[in-house]
């Protein structure tokens, strides 16, 4: 396998860069993270999906430190600062799940864990709820899913899939700035695109959409709908927080609400002028939403 790592010197003066990051190993590749709050504070692990990386998360971070929790958000192997296999062969959605268990379990040992996940942040962390329910105490689910093939995806992400497939020259930057309702400034768009110099960077985001499962053979489909019905027995609190403006994950909402008992019971909010990126759109609200309900339900003992 042909690891890339990009420079540093590409993350040098980008707007809310506030923390400084930090390094896993997982199966021979490094993994980045950021953290902020207290060490000993009730873990938050901030997964982010296609095609962004932890900076997504800059507003989120800070509410959650100030509420006294320790926010961890790392970039997915392939993204960020985090090592990049440079073949689209080199990620399947296995390879990817691995990847952050060995991240979250192996070498950060986090237990009474809170996921949130978005995009395919929810893909991957849900799949560790319904595998490794004894590490986790609650669930955020935002603007996410868990398909298994066996439904037809919506046709904007379809044309997505195609577009990140087909394209010649991939923008990072424009892609998110799609799933944005605010507009982005240069500063941030630049973020975007700083982890990936050029073409043989693009591996990860290249690859990504292909490996959501969109038929019932898919590789992944068996293992996803076996963490289905783990999830439909999971009874600890989850919070569906989706935005009112994402037409890729808005059907995914009433699914989970309606489907694991966790959900039952809890105003679950909706976050409004937000688009996919929910966290671009209203971070520090999203933050907010977080935080109350991680006070709300406090872990056991």
């Amino acid at each position: 396998m042909r690891v890339l790592r990009t420079p540093q010197d590409r993350f040098a003066g980008l707007p809310g860069l506030a923390y400084d990051p930090r390094y896993a190993n997982v199966g021979g590749l490094w993994m980045s993270y950021v953290e902020t709050g207290p060490a000993d504070g009730e873990p938050v692990l901030l997964l982010h999906g296609e095609p962004s990386w932890s900076f997504l998360y800059r507003t989120v971070m800070p509410v959650l430190a100030g509420a006294g929790f320790r926010a961890i958000a790392p970039d997915l192997i392939g993204f960020g600062r985090s090592d990049k296999p440079a073949g689209i062969g080199d990620h399947s959605y296995a390879r990817h799940v691995e990847w952050v268990r060995a991240f979250a379990f192996d070498q950060l040992n986090l237990r009474g864990l809170t996921l949130v996940g978005q995009d395919w942040g929810g893909l991957i962390g849900l799949r560790l709820v319904a595998e490794h329910p004894d590490r986790f105490a609650r669930v955020v689910a935002a603007n996410t899913g868990l398909p298994t093939g066996d439904q037809q995806m919506p046709d904007v992400w379809l044309r997505f899939r195609e577009v990140v497939r087909t394209a010649p020259e991939l923008s990072i930057s424009r892609l998110v700035q799609s799933g944005c309702q605010k507009k982005l400034t240069k500063g941030v768009l630049a973020a975007y695109d700083a982890p990936f110099p050029d073409e043989s960077f693009l591996a990860g985001p290249r690859a990504m959409p292909g490996l959501v499962p969109t038929t019932p053979s898919d590789p992944a489909a068996a293992a996803n709908r076996a963490a289905w019905k783990r999830l439909a027995t999971w009874d600890k609190p989850f919070l569906v927080a989706f935005s009112d403006r994402d037409p890729i994950t808005g059907g995914m909402a009433p699914i989970l609400k309606s489907t694991i008992p966790g959900a039952a019971g809890l105003e679950h909010p909706v976050i409004a002028g937000a688009g996919h990126f929910l966290q671009e759109d209203e971070g520090e609200r999203l933050g907010q939403v977080i935080a109350g309900f991680l006070r709300a339900h406090p872990v056991p003992g």
